[in-house]
């Protein structure tokens, strides 16, 4: 991927040196895991015992408060100020590189829709973190807060990435990013926030069917950032695309499934299928058009 020597973001937080702390607010003795229907939940304990059933995009709001049957958490939170990362570190500039290039093409779209882009801040931590979903963790996998519309990731992920789950490549990495900004620009236009609304009102399984096209508009808008980056800046390289592809892959729920459980139960899927993953992304970035990832109009995923 041609990323070096292009613009940064400045909406980039580092608290890699900060002591993690706690989620916002009093939880009533449960401090540093989210509060959903008043009863505290530890994030880690849920991803651990589910073994990274969501491991990519998940949305705590989403995930937490099905499991819960409660609302989503609004304490502010409290943390020490961060700072920009230090210039010579590569992976926290590849991130910031690719946050910019994402900035770039959603000001873009967001335009020729006639109205504007609220760029999103992306967080780096390392272990845990607080954010106003709770106390954020590294077993979560990288993830998106509407309540303070901040991207949060630990870059220990990308590890993860490569060599647990077999998806290396700078475009991989480039896609985990682009995907959790997909989930910003859903709650920009008001989806995230209609999906959510059904919480309560559908049943669990119905309401599964409804977080799995939310997530796989998801990876349709990461192709569609990987469309446009690449008509104006020409970022992609032989075998990028692939890398992509494989990434989509490795973290689909039947794929997840199969590899911590050793069975599939499709009506426990929240992300998508690996193919329902690769197809959005690739119909994202072959058409490079919002209105094509209508993943909730679809009749087929």
């Amino acid at each position: 991927m041609k990323w070096e020597g292009n613009r940064q973001s400045d909406n980039v937080e580092d608290r890699r040196d900060s002591d993690g702390g706690g989620g916002g607010g009093d939880d009533g003795g449960n401090r540093g895991s989210p509060v959903f229907g008043g009863r505290g939940i530890g994030i880690g304990t849920i991803v651990i015992a589910l073994l990274g059933g969501w491991i990519l995009g998940v949305n705590p709001l989403t995930i937490l408060g099905l499991l819960s049957g409660g609302n989503a958490p609004t304490a502010q939170v409290q943390h020490a100020p961060a700072h920009r990362p230090p210039s010579d570190d590569r992976m926290a500039k590849f991130v910031s590189t690719v946050l910019a290039d994402t900035e770039d093409v959603w000001k873009d779209v967001f335009s020729q829709g006639g109205s504007r882009y609220q760029e999103p801040r992306l967080v780096l931590f390392r272990g845990a973190t607080p954010t106003a979903c709770g106390k954020g963790e590294a077993a979560m996998g990288p993830f998106y807060c509407p309540a303070d519309q901040k991207v949060y990731i630990d870059l220990g992920f990308y590890e993860t990435l490569k060599n647990q789950l077999g998806a290396p490549g700078e475009f991989a990495q480039a896609y985990v990013i682009a995907h959790e900004v997909g989930h910003h620009v859903q709650h920009l236009l008001g989806i995230s926030d209609k999906v959510d609304q059904q919480r309560g009102r559908v049943s669990q399984v119905e309401y599964n069917q409804l977080s799995v096209r939310l997530e796989l508009q998801a990876d349709c808008f990461a192709g569609v950032w990987a469309n446009h980056a690449q008509s104006a800046r020409q970022i992609l390289e032989n075998g990028d695309i692939e890398a992509a592809m494989n990434a989509a892959a490795k973290i689909g729920d039947d794929a997840l499934q199969k590899q911590s459980r050793g069975r599939v139960v499709p009506e426990s899927f929240t992300h998508g299928t690996s193919a329902q993953r690769v197809h959005w992304f690739h119909n994202g970035l072959q058409n490079g058009s919002v209105k094509a990832c209508d993943t909730f109009s679809a009749r087929s995923l």
